[in-house]
């Protein structure tokens, strides 16, 4: 029974390969699970560039315009405490809105920053 289970899980691995890495950053590491939903292509984590994260007095300040993340269709200016920004596990900045555009879930830095 064990090894029928195996081939089933091996076999659905090989058909649909992103579902394995629904949660995973460009470079490889993982997001939380209750950060990030959809897949690669489709979800609400994401990389964003340097130029939308300014470091301000108690956490950071993170710009966004049309173009700067798959879901945003409209500017926003989101300020996010130190104490609840996440540790960014590569040199980038990343984000994860949830439900909507307008609800910033998560937020990741790079140590450099945290």
């Amino acid at each position: 029974m064990r090894s029928i289970l195996t081939i089933a899980m091996i076999a659905y691995a090989y058909a649909f390969p992103a579902a394995l890495n629904a949660h995973e950053a460009q470079s490889g590491w993982q997001y939380e699970a209750y950060c990030c939903n959809g897949n690669n292509h489709t979800g609400d984590c994401q990389m964003i560039s340097t130029r939308n994260v300014k470091v301000i007095a108690g956490g950071y300040e993170v710009m966004l315009k049309p173009g700067d993340h798959r879901l945003v269709t409209r500017s926003h200016d989101f300020k996010v405490p130190q104490s609840q920004a996440r540790r960014s596990q590569d040199a980038e900045y990343h984000l994860c809105l949830y439900p909507n555009e307008d609800t910033l879930r998560c937020f990741y830095a790079p140590d450099m920053s945290y």
